[in-house]
């Protein structure tokens, strides 16, 4: 028996949100034929909740009392849902109906896919570099794929997950706050043999760093620095070996305090914040990189 043509009741959008009531207004315009919504709120202070009720009324409201981070508020939201897809995305992202129902006819087709993405646009005309092949494998040389094709890592912006082939892998390793938690998403699926597939023909564009706002952007740059930095080192840590996270850690450090003082000569504060919580980031790493180095010896 063939395969009943794609619809959105199939799948649920998971949107995590920190501060992103800004986003709220364009983003309802997209979801309005989205009967399944999730919205997992990381304690924002900004009017998330209220902007959601006015724009998305159809939407579940998850609020944390605190930040979870990325992964781990995306978790809290794919365990409520019941369809047999998950479209995961940013606030930031512009989504349509037909870009999803595009993703899902694939996944009709190819029973092994377990992510399909689109190809991320920074703007109308400008592809992102929003996929690729593990690292270790290959290095990628730009968005120059012209047909599905399967990858080994696409970004968490815009993701669409066939909710079954999760069950033994899981979903997000909580351990990354922030960034490197898609990167280790997709690794643990690759290894496993599962399919992760980008169409180039779906097409969304992705405002990166749009979305979230606040009272305290500083703050808000100290923390980017410090979570990616301190992703990148788990991720590391988790998948490679001790000598690498050592070095790692020692490249990082170097270089955060050589490019400080410069960035004090001609002070942006932005950059200035930022580049301080790269320091705190790979400092608080350290007793674990040496913990796995003693393990290892």
């Amino acid at each position: 028996m063939a395969d009943a043509l794609p619809s959105l009741d199939q799948v649920t959008v998971v949107i995590v949100t920190y501060n992103s009531s800004h986003c709220i207004a364009d983003l309802g315009r997209s979801l309005k034929d989205f009967v399944h919504v999730v919205i997992s709120d990381n304690a924002s202070e900004d009017g998330t909740a209220q902007a959601v009720r006015n724009a998305i009324p159809q939407a579940l409201w998850l609020a944390h009392e605190k930040n979870l981070g990325f992964g781990a508020a995306n978790n809290r939201a794919l365990v409520q849902v019941t369809t047999p897809y998950a479209m995961l995305l940013n606030p930031d992202c512009e989504i349509s109906s037909a870009a999803v129902l595009s993703m899902l006819a694939y996944m009709q087709l190819d029973k092994n896919a377990a992510i399909v993405a689109p190809q991320i646009m920074r703007s109308q005309d400008a592809l992102e570099l929003s996929y690729r092949w593990p690292r270790s494998i290959w290095q990628a040389n730009g968005p120059a794929a012209e047909a599905p094709c399967c990858v080994g890592f696409v970004t968490g912006a815009a993701m669409l997950f066939r909710l079954s082939r999760f069950t033994e892998i899981g979903f997000f390793d909580e351990d990354f706050f922030l960034y490197y938690e898609d990167e280790d998403l997709c690794l643990r699926l690759f290894e496993a043999k599962c399919s992760i597939v980008v169409l180039p023909s779906v097409r969304l564009k992705h405002s990166s760093r749009g979305s979230v706002r606040g009272k305290h952007p500083l703050r808000a740059e100290y923390g980017r620095g410090y979570h990616h930095v301190q992703s990148k080192m788990l991720f590391v840590h988790k998948h490679g070996s001790a000598e690498e996270a050592q070095r790692l850690l020692r490249r990082t450090l170097a270089k955060a305090c050589v490019g400080l003082p410069f960035r004090l000569l001609l002070p942006v504060p932005r950059l200035v914040a930022r580049w301080c919580g790269r320091i705190a980031g790979a400092w608080a790493m350290r007793n674990r990189v040496r913990a796995k180095a003693a393990i290892q010896s």
